[in-house]
This record gives structure tokens, C-alpha cells and sequence, in this order.
């Protein structure tokens, strides 16, 4: 392994402190969208009379046409200002969040998350197209650390409030609320935001699917691919069987479960934006590797836990998240300096798509690995679930070698 570099990062404009702030209101927007659909989950199905396997549908609904859309859009994204389409599908996915809130029935509903996902799930590949235009590689693990803060700010901030909303004037609200907001940032990126058109200097004459078909067939680009599905394949695989699991095998209090998810959320406003620093001064490649040792470490301890006190679990749980965005924030800076110019915006749909795919596939390799013979008893063989964990981070440090070794090349 290298020894540890430094190197010297410009500050920010205003102007680019703004493209931060208002990316990282519509990662808030479309992050809580997504999310707050599971919690929501008890009053749904009683409120509409859902079976667990419309709601199920109804959740994975969002993932799957997310995943269809990247695909499609991944020929065009390089061909119109970034702005644009950022515009565009934001229009969609605040069109999309309008219908959930006016559905009554489940199909309707499902047809919505449909909608939303169909817009949403590629507005994040879009933003990760600006961040790679208008930032160099050494500001982009602090730009990626700042923007991910909405992930926190959605579990500390989003949920909580969306849940009391839920339960004080209907679940019809919360949806509601986040149009509402999406509406404001969407006006403040019609007035702000300057066009991202540099990309299109490079502009070539090949068809959506041509181009589409370029940016998949190139070995470079395939390496990358993997990296990410593989990093987001492993945080699937634990995080819908970690509730169950905290409750039935480590016996914290169903109420308390909130309280572990919260912390970590609380942590990761301060984490995240250190580990962005670090990863800008510091060699990325390096980085990830002491992130996958430690996420290692506390992956493992966290999947054999047996009863333990909240506090621990608080902070364990913790730990692991350390580990796991100390490889999450510099993969994702480095994955961005892997295609060229003309070819940001199909790359980070095609990784978008790969992303939602990997996830999809993770949750449903751990279903077949644990096992739980009915609603009160322990989870098994979650400990098994850990090490494939482990075994599939170490394997995405072989892969994201290569993508440094790339990276470096070009250079």
C-alpha cells in the first residue's frame, strides 16, 4: 500500500457552496421520498386495507422502475445541459411525490411510486454528472461528504417529522409537506442554477443507444460498475433484517430500535463532512482500505451480537457506519474520475441503475440466507450474512485498486 499523501485543496466559490447547499436539498427531497415509505408502513396498511405483499410491491416499486429509468436515460444524459434535465425529471419526481399524496386505493398508489421512481431515480446520477463538472478530484470526497449529510438529515430530521405529520393529519401529509418543499428548491434551481453544458464541447453524433452501448462495452467503465454494485450490494444485504435482528436476537425494545438508527444519523453530521476532508488530503485509495478494516471489524462484531444494552449497540453501530462511509464517500470520489468527459452523465445513470439493481439483489440473496421460523423468534444465520458482507468488502478493495490504478494512468 502507498504511504499516505497530502494534497492542497482550493477553497470554494460562493457560487459553488451553493451548487453544494441545493444538491444536497434535493438528495434530502428524493432520499426522503424513498424512505419514509417504510415507516410509514403500519399506518398504510391499515389506512388502506394493504396486504403485506401490496405493501411489499408497493416499496419495491420505486427501486425497480428507478433502475429502468437509469437505463433509458443513460444515452441522452450527455447530449442536453445538465441543468435541464436536472429540471425535468425534478419536475417529474415532484409530480410523482403529488400523486402519492392524492392516492386512495393501491393501485393508485403503486402506480404513483411507479411515476416517482421512474423521475427520481435518476436525478441522483445527474447530480453526481454537476459534482464531476464542476468540481476537480480533490475537492470531490469533501463536496460527496457534505451532500451525503441528507442522508442523516433524513433519518435525524425527515422521518420523525414525517411520521408525526403521519399520525397527526394522515399519512396524506407527508407527502404533501414534500412537495411543498421540492416546489421551493426546484424554483431555486431555475433562478441560481448557472447551465452545465461543458460536456457538451465533446458532443459526438451517436444515436442514445449507441452511446449508451459505448459507455457499457468499454472494460474501464465495467470496472467501475462492479466496484459500486458490489459496495452497494453489501449494505443491502444486512440493512432490512437489522431492525428484526436488534429486536429478536440482541432484545432491545421495539420503541428503542428508532433511538440506535438516530445516533447514527446525529453521527453522521459530523462524520461525513470529516471524512470528505480526508479524503481530498489524503490518498483515497488508502482511505477505503483502513474504512473497509474497520467496517470489517464492526460488521462482524455487530452481525454475533447477543443481548446487549442499547448504549453498546449505540455505539457499535456507529462504528460500523464510520467503516462503512470511510469507504462509501472516497470509492465514490474516485469512481467519478473514471469516465471521460463525454461520458459522465451515461456512466453515473448506468451506475444509478446498477446501484438500485445491486440493492435489490442484495435483499433478496439475504433472504435466502437467514431464516426465521415466525414473527417473535431470532434470526438465523445472520452471522453468515456478516461474513459474505466481509468476503464481498474485501473483494470491492481488489476492485477498487483497479480504479485507482486507472485513475493514475490517465494522469
Amino acid at each position: 500500500m502507498k504511504t499516505l499523501k497530502t494534497s492542497t485543496v482550493a477553497p470554494f466559490t460562493s457560487y459553488q457552496k451553493f451548487v453544494i447547499a441545493i444538491l444536497a436539498l434535493i438528495f434530502f427531497t428524493v432520499v426522503l421520498d424513498f424512505m419514509v415509505l417504510s415507516p410509514l408502513g403500519n399506518i398504510l396498511m391499515s389506512t388502506m386495507n394493504l396486504s403485506t405483499q401490496e405493501f411489499g410491491s408497493v416499496v419495491s416499486a420505486y427501486a425497480i422502475s428507478a433502475c429502468l429509468s437509469g437505463f433509458l436515460a443513460a444515452g441522452f444524459a450527455d447530449k442536453y445541459d445538465r441543468k435541464k434535465l436536472l429540471l425535468f425529471f425534478y419536475t417529474g419526481f415532484v409530480i410523482g411525490t403529488l400523486f402519492c399524496a392524492l392516492a386512495d386505493t393501491y393501485v393508485t398508489l403503486l402506480a404513483a411510486r411507479i411515476f416517482t421512481g421512474i423521475f427520481g431515480g435518476v436525478i441522483g446520477s445527474i447530480s453526481m454528472a454537476i459534482v464531476t463538472d464542476l468540481f476537480v478530484l480533490e475537492q470531490r470526497g469533501k463536496v460527496m461528504g457534505l451532500i451525503q449529510m441528507s442522508f442523516a438529515a433524513s433519518q435525524i430530521l425527515g422521518i420523525p417529522l414525517g411520521l408525526w405529520m403521519a399520525t397527526h393529519w394522515g399519512w396524506h401529509s407527508t407527502f404533501f409537506a414534500l412537495v411543498i418543499l421540492s416546489l421551493f428548491i426546484g424554483i431555486a434551481v431555475v433562478f441560481k442554477l448557472k447551465p452545465v453544458t461543458e460536456h457538451l464541447k465533446f458532443r459526438n453524433n451517436k444515436s442514445p443507444i449507441l452511446h449508451l452501448w459505448h459507455t457499457i462495452k468499454r472494460k474501464d467503465y465495467r470496472t467501475g460498475f462492479v466496484a459500486i454494485m458490489l459496495l452497494s450490494m453489501g449494505g443491502f444485504m444486512i440493512a432490512p433484517f437489522s431492525s428484526d435482528f436488534y429486536v429478536n436476537n440482541v432484545k432491545i425494545n421495539i420503541e428503542d430500535v428508532p433511538i440506535i438508527f438516530m445516533w447514527s444519523g446525529i453521527a453522521s453530521v459530523f462524520i461525513m463532512p470529516l471524512i470528505g476532508r480526508l479524503s481530498d488530503r489524503f490518498d483515497k485509495l488508502n482511505l477505503f482500505v483502513i474504512g473497509t478494516v474497520i467496517a470489517c471489524v464492526m460488521v462482524i462484531i455487530s452481525t454475533n451480537l447477543g443481548p446487549t444494552p442499547l448504549w453498546k449497540v449505540v455505539i457499535i453501530n456507529i462504528l460500523m457506519f464510520v467503516g462503512i462511509m470511510s469507504r462509501m464517500v472516497p470509492s465514490q470520489a474516485l469512481n467519478s474520475a473514471v469516465p471521460e468527459a463525454e461520458d459522465r452523465g451515461a456512466y453515473m445513470s448506468v451506475n444509478s441503475s446498477l446501484q438500485q439493481l445491486a440493492g435489490g439483489l442484495g435483499a433478496i440473496f439475504a433472504g435466502f440466507i437467514v431464516v426465521k421460523a415466525d414473527a417473535t423468534s431470532p434470526l438465523k444465520h445472520f452471522d453468515t450474512l456478516g461474513y459474505v458482507m466481509v468476503v464481498i468488502m474485501l473483494l470491492c478493495v481488489f476492485l477498487m485498486w483497479r480504479v485507482n490504478k486507472m485513475i493514475n494512468a490517465k494522469k
